[in-house]
């Protein structure tokens, strides 16, 4: 595996880091097919409770590595070649049980954005800034931002930041709805730790279905979700989990998930 993007699981948590420092933690063909190694990874480890995405160096991630596309010999098959494994591992994802929350900090820009969009829950660093960039180099946008930006953001506003590349603060990704919580900068890592701990403690397979149920109900008529919320919370209510957290609860105690 490649040392571009590391991974480290334990007590229920992967923690994911993008590790390209000295490059903005740019996206080139290795950290692509790297980060979809990983997603196989974490998706194969019935342990992993929830998923902590970081990157190194003083910024989250640039994102396509633009010094790597001059060297292509074939610039749009090697475009292809990047963006079919960064989307195949952004799917991945996109399916765990797991919760995913990124910690975010100097900039995300381009498919960086994509990858905080793609995150259940996102902690930005007070100082951080929010950039598609794209059509700043005549290009359009990949790594998942065209489909969860409009769903965060509003298509209005996602065709302004896409056009325009306008730069948002960390203030305003949180007023937008990009990112869930704004934090001082020597406090986000921190913060993101406790707070992918809390999920990993949580009842993982109710989280998923949960996840699931938000995302669908956009394109879903109000009666087909509310018979998927039926069947979604008799499966729960048949969990391990679901046993355990209603005996909890009536028993005046806290809840000991094990996320089955």
């Amino acid at each position: 595996m490649s040392d571009t993007v590391l991974l480290d699981i334990d007590a229920g948590i992967a923690r994911v880091t993008l590790n390209r420092p000295d490059a903005a933690n740019g996206i080139d063909l290795e950290m692509a097919a790297a980060l979809l190694d990983v997603a196989h990874t974490v998706k194969a480890d019935a342990n992993v409770r929830a998923v902590l995405l970081t990157g190194a160096g003083p910024r989250f991630c640039g994102g396509g590595d633009v010094r790597s596309f001059t060297g292509a010999p074939d610039l749009p098959r090697f475009l292809r070649e990047v963006t079919t494994a960064l989307h195949a591992a952004l799917a991945i994802f996109d399916k765990l049980d797991a919760p995913i929350v990124s910690a975010v900090q100097g900039s995300a820009a381009g498919a960086g954005v994509g990858l905080v969009a793609m995150s259940d829950l996102a902690i930005a660093a007070q100082s951080c800034k929010f950039v598609m960039a794209y059509t700043g180099i005549g290009l359009t946008p990949d790594g998942s931002t065209t489909w969860y930006l409009p769903r965060l953001v509003g298509l209005r506003l996602a065709t302004e930041l896409t056009l325009t590349n306008r730069v948002l603060t960390a203030d305003e990704a949180r007023q937008v709805g990009l990112v869930t919580r704004v934090v001082a900068d020597e406090t986000l890592l921190t913060e993101a730790e406790a707070l992918a701990t809390q999920l990993a403690a949580g009842p993982t397979k109710a989280f998923g279905a949960a996840k699931r149920l938000l995302r669908a109900s956009s394109t879903t008529s109000l009666e087909a979700q509310m018979a998927a919320e039926s069947e979604a919370i008799a499966r729960a209510g048949a969990s391990d989990d679901g046993i355990e957290g209603i005996a909890a609860f009536v028993a005046k105690r806290a809840p000991t998930f094990r996320g089955r």
